[in-house]
Order: C-alpha cells, then structure tokens, then sequence
C-alpha cells in the first residue's frame, strides 16, 4: 500500500485525490492526529484502504513493513510562530527519523517533506545544494526543525533505496482551511474581498522593499502533488534515468510580489483591486521572509518536464472552483 502521513492536512489531502484520480482507490493508508475533526472534511468523498491515527502508526510500521511500497511523509507541525521547541523534536524530527529507519531497513522509497523555511533570510542563495545545507540559518524554531532533519538524512549512512525531501517554498490551493492564521495569503485574500471588500497587506519594514513589493515563490498545491507523484511514477519503475536521492526545491521558480497576488486574486472575483497596508505583527516581523525564489534547476535535470502553473492561472482556479462556493477539495 501506499502511505500518506498528514494525509488529512492541506497538501496531503490533495495528494489523496490525485492518486485517487489515477486509479489508486484500495491501496492508500492515511494517517494524522484524527481528533481533529475540522480535517476530517478534507478526506471526505476519497478512497483509501484504511486510517490511522499518527500516534499508532509507527508501531504498526514497525510490525508490518512489508504491506508498504511507499510512503509520503507529508505529516508534521507547520506553524511558524510556534515557540516550543519540544513539539517540533517529537513531531518534526523523532517521528521522522523512525519512518527514515524503518523505510531504509526495509528498503521502502520514501518522499517527506521539508520547506523552503529551511533557507532563512536567503543568505546562501536559494539552490538545494547538499553543501549548504550546515550553512543555513533558519528563522524560526520550525524552519530549524526541517534544516536539521535535512542534516541528519545527509549523513545517513543506512538510507531507503530511494528518498527526496522536498523544500515546499508557498504553496496555496484547496483544503487549507483548517491552517487559520498559517493560510496562505490567497486564502486570506479571498477571505477579506468577500467579507469587507478589500484586502489588507503587511507593510514593508524594510527601506529596499516598498509595501507590497515582497515577494516569494507560490506555488499551486496541484502542482505539488504532480512532483509528488512524478517521484512515485519513476521510483516504480527500473532503469539508470531515475531521480537522483537528495533535497528538491519545489516552487515555480519566479517570485511574485504579494500586490501582485492580491491584484489577481482580485481579477479572479471580478473586482477592483482595494488594498490597505498593516504593520508586520511584532511576533513575527523580525524573522519575516522578504523574497524567496527556488532555484528549479536539479528537479529538471531530474525529467520533470511539465510547466507549472502562473499565478494568475492558479488563482483563477482556485477562486473559480474552490473559493467562491467555499468547497472543499
């Protein structure tokens, strides 16, 4: 079977109809803290064989390795202000090293996670280069806990047959409901235009950025379960052209500005665009991201060949299908 950790989170519940879409119905094991049950939604109408609850999951992995030929460990806490240190050495770094284990012990191909969080202020550049990875000076407790998992799959000398741990740089799309202030800022645009009319942006601190004009690397999450899969496609099948084991960027690889986000997510309404500019919330103003953009190159040396969405086109997608009705997907 194939299992999906976070699998009833935002990209993992995404990632469950994309398989789903092609043709895998009975083979999906979904795990994730399932007392939450404001995500339960994100999984209703898919097809998996089973669910487990994360805090069981291990030991059952442990048990039964052998019922498993992949796994995407998508599951982890996302929450950028989040202070406590604990909470990301048990969920972000523990839990992961035990899946790293037992998918390199049974010779299990593994895709996790990992987020562009990782590459901080941006001072070595944005290039998934192994040899920067000790370098990296994340911004907050989380970006710290993803770098050092990063680290610690490097040096592993006993590693699953095939592994990427994908830098995710901003991804938005359906089913991130659920992330409440972690949402992204289309999320929250569409949010602000259908209740006030207009949107509210954070004003730039910084004098070489005016307001508006910071800029990151968005990235649709349709496009993030394609990659997903794209890794899952190729590690199925034998040969020398497979993707080399290592650290992948996963964005477009062209940063926008956020006015240039809230101008489409505007157009996609059929609306004028109305924005105000707030101060950076004082918790996390210090240690805010003014500009990421991936560097792309290694996942298309890797054979992925297929062109990403805009961000005008997936905008337009998200608001036309998701937001205006406020659908789940």
């Amino acid at each position: 079977m194939i299992v999906i950790t976070g699998a009833a989170g935002f990209i993992g519940s995404c990632l469950v109809k994309k398989l789903n879409d092609l043709g895998h119905l009975r083979e999906i094991l979904v795990v994730d803290d399932f007392y939450k049950d404001y995500k339960e939604s994100n999984l209703s109408g898919k097809f998996v064989l089973d669910w487990i609850h994360r805090d069981i999951f291990l030991d059952w992995f442990q048990k039964y390795p052998k019922r498993v030929k992949f796994v995407f460990h998508l599951g982890a806490r996302t929450d950028t202000t989040e202070q406590n240190w604990d909470i990301f050495q048990t969920l972000n770094l523990d839990y992961s090293k035990r899946i790293w284990g037992i998918c390199a012990e049974n010779k299990i191909p593994l895709v996790y996670a990992s987020s562009a969080a990782t590459y901080g202020l941006g001072e070595f550049g944005y290039k998934d280069d192994h040899d920067i990875v000790g370098k990296l000076k994340p911004l907050n407790p989380y970006g710290k806990s993803k770098n050092d998992f990063d680290i610690w799959a490097l040096k592993q000398k006993k590693q699953p047959p095939h592994w990427a741990g994908l830098k995710f740089f901003n991804v938005y799309g359906p089913n991130e409901y659920h992330k409440k202030r972690m949402a992204s800022v289309v999320f929250h645009t569409a949010r602000q235009i259908k209740a006030t009319g207009e949107m509210k942006l954070f004003r730039s601190h910084r004098p070489d950025f005016k307001d508006g004009e910071q800029s990151r690397d968005f990235i649709y999450v349709k496009d993030v379960v394609d990659v997903c899969h794209f890794f899952y496609e190729k590690w199925q099948k034998e040969g020398k052209e497979l993707p080399q084991n290592g650290l992948y960027n996963l964005g477009t690889g062209k940063a926008r500005s956020f006015l240039d986000l809230a101008t489409a997510t505007f157009k996609a309404f059929g609306k004028k665009p109305n924005v105000q500019f707030v101060d950076t919330p004082e918790d996390i103003r210090d240690t805010y991201q003014y500009f990421t953009e991936a560097d792309m190159s290694k996942l298309r040396q890797a054979g992925y060949e297929k062109t990403f969405f805009s961000l005008e086109e997936g905008i337009q997608d998200y608001v036309k299908h998701y937001l205006k009705d406020e659908k789940n997907w």
